[in-house]
């Protein structure tokens, strides 16, 4: 069974500056530091493009654990696609969208993802996985927009 989440995120900042931000690797680590997230291979640092990947290693439900994911679309400044390729998922896949707005972004996050370990999996994410990595989309989206927000243009 695939789980999907859906998050909108308004952003009073031009859609390029929301877009590269959100693509970021350097600022994807300081916005989740309660996981202790770091990127240990492939793009570590700075704007991550189409075919690219990036391993992440975080402390997630008290262990670490990585997750390795390749950009698989990228149309700037409208949407990029990443997509685990290895992991403890069956199945992820986060979409990116933006659009401008009146007063600046409409960010849109799409997670769709599944679990393994047949029942078990679908209990722990009943339980927990889910609100957890909604808190997490959540934290990481108000991070963006505090700091574009709150910058000095």
């Amino acid at each position: 069974m695939i789980t999907k989440l859906h998050l909108i995120t308004e952003i009073t900042a031009p859609i390029q500056e929301v877009f590269n931000l959100s693509r970021n690797i350097d600022f994807h680590i300081q916005s989740v530091k309660k996981t202790n997230e770091k990127a240990i291979s492939g793009v570590t640092q700075g704007l991550i493009n189409l075919n690219e990947t990036v391993t992440w290693k975080g402390k997630h439900f008290g262990i670490y654990l990585t997750h390795q994911s390749k950009i698989t679309e990228l149309d700037f400044p409208n949407s990029f696609t990443d997509e685990m390729i290895k992991g403890h998922f069956k199945s992820f896949k986060h979409q990116h969208h933006f659009s401008k707005t009146a007063l600046g972004t409409k960010m849109i996050d799409i997670l769709e993802y599944q679990t393994p370990y047949g029942y078990i999996g679908k209990i722990f994410n009943g339980l927990c996985l889910k609100r957890h990595l909604f808190n997490f989309l959540t934290t990481r989206n108000e991070s963006i927009k505090t700091h574009l927000e709150t910058k000095k243009r």
